[in-house]
């Protein structure tokens, strides 16, 4: 299946996607149809905090449009913080759309994870994924707006400071004391504080259970309709 994405919400996440969907698509045998296609990631925080859902969705209809000119046949956006207009480009997207969210709720609902921590952007974490959270009980940190700041910039960055790392590894192990399971990566870019490294407590990259997803339509080992 041709799989398009919206990038270049994060540059870290992009080239962790790209990657993974290659090396997939490689170990399997299969050639793969991938188009992507750029966004701005200093756009898309802008439209968030202004609260322009509408106009963030039609950016994003007019490069899914791109998408399907190329003759993508599904689409996904390679972030979480993006998913704040969800349901609007959901209704002007000329292709199926596979959420990064929703497999990561099915990853903790099947794994026996009833209760999750959520690191983040602001909003992600206020909103508890943008309701997309259904069949799991979530925490978010007691600061939650500095915490979704210091993800924020960092992503912008492309980089993270020891500064950074400390704050989120703090955030994760206060969350596990408030009862957590485990500790959910619902921020692409978060792969930049913790990849490599032992926070002390158990995660779950939601870009690693969202890219398995995608791969598996990629190398036609799933179907749209087993995801819906």
């Amino acid at each position: 299946m041709h799989v398009g994405l919206i990038t270049g919400l994060g540059p870290a996440a992009t080239v962790v996607y790209y990657r993974r969907l290659t090396e997939a698509a490689a170990a399997r045998g299969c050639r793969l149809e991938l188009t992507m296609v750029e966004a701005s990631i200093r756009e898309v925080l802008a439209n968030n905090l202004a609260g322009r859902s509408r106009e963030q969705a039609e950016v994003f209809a007019g490069l899914l449009h791109r998408l399907k000119a190329a003759e993508a046949e599904v689409a996904s956006i390679t972030a979480i913080g993006p998913h704040f207009c969800w349901e609007e480009t959901l209704t002007l997207s000329p292709l199926p759309l596979v959420s990064a969210i929703a497999p990561l709720d099915t990853h903790c609902a099947t794994h026996g994870l009833r209760r999750v921590g959520l690191l983040g952007t602001a909003r992600a974490m206020e909103t508890r994924l943008f309701g997309q959270m259904v069949r799991t009980c979530v925490l978010v940190p007691e600061d939650s707006a500095a915490v979704g700041k210091a993800y924020q910039d960092m992503a912008v960055a492309g980089r993270c400071d020891e500064a950074t790392r400390r704050r989120l590894f703090a955030a994760g192990a206060e969350m596990m004391a408030h009862g957590a399971e485990a500790v959910a990566l619902a921020g692409t870019d978060l792969l930049l504080a913790f990849d490599g490294r032992d926070p002390g407590f158990p995660v779950i990259d939601a870009l690693e259970v969202h890219v398995a997803v995608l791969a598996d339509l990629a190398t036609d080992r799933t179907s749209l309709a087993d995801i819906a």
